[in-house]
């Protein structure tokens, strides 16, 4: 599974220059967790998330501490330029999820931005790699057939535990490739076996 089968497109943004307080606004009301920070000339800036946005944004209770907190810093962040984490983990349309998944645990991030010729044109999050993966077996099993149907009604697929078997004549090492091309695109299946109805043709 690549990272353009589970990215979300079209991507909110946000420059550099906003005022946090309309970051937190995108963040809060289409309830996504971070995001990148692109130019006028749209090129990718940062990232800014939650932790980005609440970190010096509230104000220790000094009547709820034994000892006095710290005093709040003299100046905190005002725009997204202020608050954002530079140079951000960045992904591609053909990468492998688990690739991304692992990079997110490394780099302790929750959303991933896709970058094709420098542009951003998606982004991944925990929670799309999730979804893709906790699909079920008559989900993924109805899309596989409907994009197989789409191409040559006669191959049946079936789907047990993420491994799709596509079942019907193979009339060359074409049609295989087809397939296997056409199942893989289904986020959630994680393996093809192709099933020849002519004797002797199983894989």
């Amino acid at each position: 599974m690549r990272a353009k089968d589970v990215m979300t497109t079209p991507v909110l943004t946000v420059a550099p220059t906003a005022p946090v307080e309309d970051a937190v606004a995108l963040l809060t009301t289409n309830g996504v967790t971070a995001l990148p920070v692109i130019t006028s000339t749209g090129d990718l800036t940062g990232m800014v998330s939650e932790g980005d946005l609440l970190r010096h944004r509230v104000p220790a209770d000094p009547t709820a501490h034994l000892m006095p907190p710290p005093a709040p810093e003299a100046t905190r962040p005002t725009t997204v330029a202020e608050a954002m984490t530079p140079d951000p983990v960045t992904t591609w349309p053909e990468a492998d999820v688990a690739d991304i998944a692992a990079a997110m645990l490394k780099h302790d991030v929750r959303s991933i931005p896709v970058l094709d010729a420098g542009t951003v044109v998606g982004i991944v999050s925990r929670r799309d790699i999730l979804r893709a993966m906790v699909r079920t077996d008559e989900v993924l099993a109805a899309e596989t057939q409907h994009r197989l149907d789409d191409y040559a009604p006669h191959w049946t697929a079936t789907v047990k535990a993420g491994v799709a078997t596509v079942t019907g004549p193979y009339r060359d090492e074409t049609d295989r490739a087809v397939v296997r091309a056409l199942t893989r695109t289904v986020p959630g299946i994680t393996e093809v076996h192709l099933m020849d109805t002519e004797p002797g043709r199983q894989e």
